[in-house]
C-alpha cells in the first residue's frame, strides 16, 4: 500500500472526552517537560526525582526514558541518525497521546539538535511543552561516565557519539536551565516545582 492510499483509508476519529474535561477529573494541567543535555548530565536522575515529588502532590505523571523506550517502543530502531530522529518522532507522538489524557509527562532525552526539539514542541498542543536544558559541562559528564560510553567514545569505539564527535546544540530559550553540578538534586526540583507552579500546570501544594 502507497503512502497516498494509506492516507485515503485514514480519518480522524472524534472523541467525547477532550484534554480539559481529563484535567479536571485529575485537578492539575497536562504538559511535557523535555529534558535535553548530554549524556551522564542527570536528565533522568532528576526527572525521576521530580516524578516522586509530584506523586507525593497528587500529581499523574510518566516519565519517558531514552533507553527504556529502546526496549519496547523503539526496539527495531539502531543509532543512524534517520533512526535516532524517528526515535524522537515516536516519542513525540506517544508523549502527545499522553498530554491528551491529561498527564504531566517528563521526558529524557538527549535530542541534541534544536530542530529535533522545535519538530517535537510543534507536534504537541500549543502552551504544552516546557524544554529543560540540563546544562551539565562536558568535563563533569565525562567524569561520571555511569555507563561507560565517553571512555569507548575516546577510544573510537562508539562513532558519533553527541559530546565527543557529534555535536550538541544548547537550547537557546529553555524554560529552565539545571546545571547538576553546581545545583543538588532537591534544587533542581524544586526549581521545576517553581516553574510548574509559575504555568499553572500544577496549584500550591496544601498546607
Amino acid at each position: 500500500m502507497t503512502e497516498s492510499n494509506k492516507a485515503s483509508h485514514i480519518q480522524w476519529q472524534p472523541y467525547q472526552i477532550d484534554a480539559a474535561a481529563r484535567a479536571r477529573l485529575k485537578g492539575h494541567q497536562s504538559t511535557v517537560l523535555w529534558f535535553t543535555g548530554l549524556s551522564g548530565s542527570g536528565k533522568s536522575t532528576v526527572a525521576n526525582a521530580l516524578e516522586q515529588a509530584l506523586l507525593a502532590r497528587g500529581v499523574h505523571t510518566y516519565l519517558l526514558d531514552g533507553d527504556n523506550v529502546r526496549h519496547g517502543l523503539c526496539a527495531d530502531l539502531g543509532f543512524s541518525a534517520a533512526d535516532r530522529s524517528e526515535n524522537l518522532r515516536r516519542v513525540a507522538a506517544v508523549a502527545d497521546l499522553m498530554v491528551d489524557a491529561g498527564l504531566v509527562v517528563l521526558s529524557a532525552f538527549i535530542s541534541p539538535l534544536r530542530e529535533q526539539r522545535e519538530r517535537i514542541k510543534q507536534m504537541l498542543p500549543p502552551g504544552k511543552f516546557l524544554e529543560i536544558y540540563i546544562a551539565t559541562p562536558l568535563e563533569e559528564c565525562e567524569k561520571r561516565d555511569v555507563k561507560g560510553l565517553y571512555k569507548k567514545a575516546r577510544a573510537g569505539e562508539i562513532q558519533q557519539f553527541t559530546g565527543i564527535s557529534d555535536p550538541y546544540e544548547a537550547p537557546e530559550a529553555a524554560d529552565l536551565v539545571l546545571n547538576t553540578a553546581e545545583f543538588s538534586l532537591e534544587q533542581s526540583v524544586q526549581l521545576l516545582l517553581d516553574l510548574l507552579l509559575a504555568k499553572a500546570v500544577i496549584a500550591p501544594a496544601a498546607t
